[in-house]
């Protein structure tokens, strides 16, 4: 079992920048492809990026490709998202996600947290 709990989310300017982390219990978190997946309202859950178990492998999505960084300590148990020059379109719920599965841009993980907000005005 592995619970995740995001933070770092909040309101920024267009352009601006924000760092999320997830932190996860558990001493396997190294066994885990982690993601971060993104909702807005009344649209469906999105993938923006994951990362490999050591950290050598990353898939973007082509949306935030060039904006958003992924990276992990595994030594802390935590997953970060750094998004630069933000849209109003990045405005959603932010999730984390853990698998044990290979990378995979869908929704199949197996644990997720419960979200952070990130809202970009114009």
């Amino acid at each position: 079992q592995v619970q995740l709990v995001e933070s770092g989310g909040g309101l920024v300017q267009a352009g601006g920048s924000l760092r999320l982390s997830c932190s996860a219990s558990g001493r396997t978190f190294s066994s885990y492809v982690m993601g971060w997946f993104r909702q807005a309202p009344e649209k469906e859950r999105e993938f923006v990026v994951c990362i490999s178990r050591g950290g050598g492998t990353t898939l973007y999505a082509d949306s935030v490709k060039g904006r958003f960084t992924i990276s992990r300590d595994n030594a802390k148990n935590t997953v970060y998202l750094q998004m630069n020059s933000l849209k109003p379109e990045d405005t959603a719920v932010y999730y984390c996600a853990a698998t044990k599965n290979g990378l995979t841009t869908t929704t199949v993980y197996d644990y997720w947290g419960q979200g952070t907000q990130v809202t970009v005005s114009s």
